[in-house]
């Protein structure tokens, strides 16, 4: 059940949804890009089936959990849904070994691989039930401690390493920017993009997928590359208020 009034929450869901679009297409078009370039992943890990069903019957197809069980429970819910058999769920936190049979067949993106063991599980867990599970790497760039993800000393090597994995498909890339400070998260984005570009000419392979941008910074990230903006607050969250905008609620 829904914790807000269906006719409200939902006015409200639309309105965020038009002033969110308008935003990504005009950073995309400050920069030359084409906004229908850029996806937004509606982050539903602090909201019930209600608010997702709601922002699914206002337009929303893509959404991002951070716990693999939430995702399952969630993804489970909409298969028994006959009016939204195109929602799609990200994972895009933290994914533990022993949690990956939760993500598999339930996920249509893995954001978080940060490590070579848990690309190699993947894999291999992948591969028993005869697929091949589409990732991004998790790249630090930032360089802060308090962030997972390879060290941009470490990518060459991970990306080598992943494209020889039958059970992973190499999609892209993803990295989290420093909190509070857009400069920092410009030059963290502009840094994905440089290091997505090296690896493609590289390797050959094409890395479409940039995942980078959040409530705070997402027309920073669109500006700098991002193919995919994980937004959540922003859009769920009545009460949110960005230092960087002034909504009209």
């Amino acid at each position: 059940m829904s914790e807000h009034n269906t006719v409200e929450y939902q006015a409200f869901l639309r309105q965020r949804r038009a002033e969110l679009q308008e935003r990504i297409e005009d950073a995309a078009r400050r920069v030359g890009r084409d906004p229908s370039d850029i996806t937004l992943v509606a982050v539903s890990k602090t909201v019930g089936d209600g608010e997702v069903e709601q922002a699914y019957q206002i337009g929303y197809r893509e959404f991002g959990e951070n716990r693999p069980q939430e995702l399952k429970r969630k993804v489970t819910s909409v298969r028994n849904n006959p009016d939204m058999k195109d929602a799609r769920f990200h994972m895009i936190g933290n994914l533990q070994k022993n949690k990956i049979n939760q993500v598999l067949g339930n996920a249509t993106l893995v954001h978080s691989v940060s490590s070579a063991h848990l690309a190699q599980a993947i894999s291999q867990r992948s591969l028993t039930k005869g697929r091949a599970t589409p990732c991004l790497l998790e790249v630090n760039v930032s360089g802060e401690a308090s962030k997972s993800g390879f060290s941009l000393q470490d990518i060459d090597e991970a990306v080598d390493m992943t494209m020889k994995l039958e059970g992973v498909s190499l999609q892209g890339l993803m990295t989290m920017a420093p909190a509070g400070d857009l400069d920092a998260a410009r030059s963290c984005f502009s840094g994905l993009r440089e290091l997505r570009d090296k690896l493609v000419i590289r390797t050959g392979m094409p890395l479409s997928v940039l995942s980078c941008g959040m409530s705070d910074d997402f027309e920073v990230a669109v500006e700098e590359g991002s193919t995919l903006v994980r937004l959540g607050r922003i859009v769920f969250d009545p009460t949110y208020t960005s230092q960087q905008h002034k909504w009209i609620v």
